[in-house]
């Protein structure tokens, strides 16, 4: 099934997935428009796939999901939704009621535009954070959809994406206002990484100020399975021709995927190394400080914070659930989106890591004279 003569709109079209998802659209489907919808589409992305686009119309809409008018406006006419903007905080370091605003207000929003508009499919993508870890830091190795975890969220950007993933699943068997029924689905995918990942610079910026050696916040034995964007972006085209087929539809929709690939189970600070071990860098061999210390320290970091929040808005670098979430083995299989959507991770484990690293090399000597500057 294709997206043939399709009208497909991306929400976050410019950002660091969103991107990927649009040329891999425009290199694999003949569209007939894809709408770019972000809160400012840079005219030099639209330049960068004039090349690539053939017959399919690009379309720019740049405004707030939290505006009704606005999401309605940009639905009218589509037939599938990409919902990928979101605001990612990991350190609650972003006001709740904007998280929530975005995060859950805006979802809800495309959701009603969708039904009022009569767009026939919507993928929703979610994160691996609305699973855990638990604050207890239990252990998942190669879970599934049907893995059973006592999960407690603690971080509001949980929080947000796992309500916001909740009412897309709801919604799915909608009746749209011009006949028909709206399909829903989730991907959620692990930590992405690839070119464009602002957490790989700001940790390789990191290693640079400490003389080449980056630091180690998570234990080797805390493996996880990171996921390449490309990948990421495949997952979605598959779900979006699932939703698509008549076939599939109803067993396809109304629930969740997770989406990995080959990349090694690894830590997310030996992750790091990896991939910039051929830079020059190295890394920590142990924590800063033993593990149970670094709990106590940021205990002592949050309560600072809390007690200082009427005078003074302070957000501690680093917090227990995050440090939870860095020292858990936490990993997810990818065979059910296999087996349901069709989905085959396309560029292995060695293309990813080469063109990763490629991209940060080439970012390196600005980071470089960045800093030096400073």
């Amino acid at each position: 099934m294709s997206l043939l003569g399709d009208v497909c709109l991306v929400t976050g079209a410019c950002g660091f997935l969103g991107r990927r998802l649009v040329k891999l659209l425009l290199e694999e489907e003949k569209t007939a428009e894809i709408r770019l919808l972000d809160k400012q589409v840079q005219l030099q992305l639209l330049q960068s796939l004039e090349g690539c686009k053939g017959d399919t119309k690009l379309t720019a809409f740049e405004g707030d999901i939290r505006d009704a008018d606005f999401v309605r406006k940009a639905c009218r006419g589509a037939s599938v939704v990409f919902h990928i903007a979101s605001i990612i905080d990991v350190t609650d370091a972003v006001e709740p009621s904007e998280l929530y605003g975005v995060n859950v207000k805006g979802t809800q929003l495309l959701l009603e535009a969708c039904i009022q508009e009569n767009v026939g499919s919507f993928i929703y993508t979610s994160t691996i954070e609305v699973m855990g870890p638990n604050p207890r830091g239990e252990p998942i190795v190669n879970g599934d959809e049907d893995t059973v975890y006592q999960s407690s969220l603690k971080f509001n950007y949980s929080k947000t994406k796992k309500e916001a993933e909740d009412r897309t699943l709801q919604a799915h068997g909608e009746p749209l206002r011009t006949g028909g029924r709206l399909a829903t689905c989730a991907l959620r995918p692990m930590y992405i990484y690839g070119e464009g990942c602002r957490f790989l610079l700001g940790h390789m910026s990191d290693g640079i100020r400490n003389n080449d050696v980056l630091y180690r916040m998570s234990l080797p034995e805390a493996l996880v399975n990171p996921v390449y964007v490309g990948n990421v972006a495949v997952g979605h085209l598959q779900a979006a021709r699932s939703l698509k087929d008549p076939l599939k539809r109803d067993t396809v929709g109304g629930k969740f995927y997770f989406i990995s690939d080959d990349t090694p189970h690894v830590s997310y600070s030996d992750f790091n190394h990896v991939v910039m071990a051929p830079l020059g860098f190295g890394i920590q061999k142990n924590l800063l400080v033993p593990l149970r210390l670094f709990y106590i320290f940021c205990f002592f970091m949050e309560t600072v914070c809390l007690m200082l929040r009427p005078f003074i808005h302070l957000v501690p670098p680093l917090n227990r659930q995050l440090l939870t979430m860095l020292n858990t083995p936490f990993s997810f299989s990818y065979q059910k989106a296999k087996r349901v959507l069709g989905y085959e991770p396309r560029f292995s484990w060695e293309e990813a890591r080469r063109s990763t690293m490629e991209w940060l090399a080439s970012k390196l000597p600005a980071e470089r004279e960045r800093i030096a500057l400073r």
